[in-house]
């Protein structure tokens, strides 16, 4: 059965293009890893909750915008095969180029991410 990692960002509306040139960078890794598919979502329609909502959750000004996403995986190994190969090379200081902070800065906060491994219950399709 598949898996899911989602991810909530507040990025600020002035790099929105830098946003996706970030994100396809990225997503081209997890594909590599074995993604099944990655889907990046700029802000739409997301309205004020009256107890939550997705802006509060990442703590979005009113120059942000939040960014929904979500990474399809074939099964929860080929996640996890995938995520301990990125902390692997990030704790040996030598990440995939592509991922150098100074060639591929970070165009968002990412200390207000919220992040999830899931794993799906219902799946339709028509």
């Amino acid at each position: 059965m598949s898996y899911i990692d989602g991810f909530v960002i507040a990025v600020p509306r002035a790099n929105r293009e830098k946003f996706s040139h970030h994100a396809e960078t990225a997503d081209s890794i997890f594909l590599e890893w074995g993604a099944l598919r990655v889907i990046e979502c700029w802000e739409d329609d997301v309205p004020d909750g009256k107890q939550t909502d997705f802006r509060r959750a990442v703590q979005a000004t009113e120059e942000e915008a939040v960014v929904f996403s979500w990474v399809e995986w074939p099964d929860k190994a080929t996640r996890e095969h995938a995520m301990q190969k990125m902390h692997s090379m990030m704790e040996s200081g030598q990440p995939d180029p592509r991922m150098d902070p100074e060639k591929n800065p970070m165009p968002f906060d990412g200390k207000r991410m919220i992040f999830g491994g899931f794993t799906p219950v219902v799946d339709m399709a028509p």
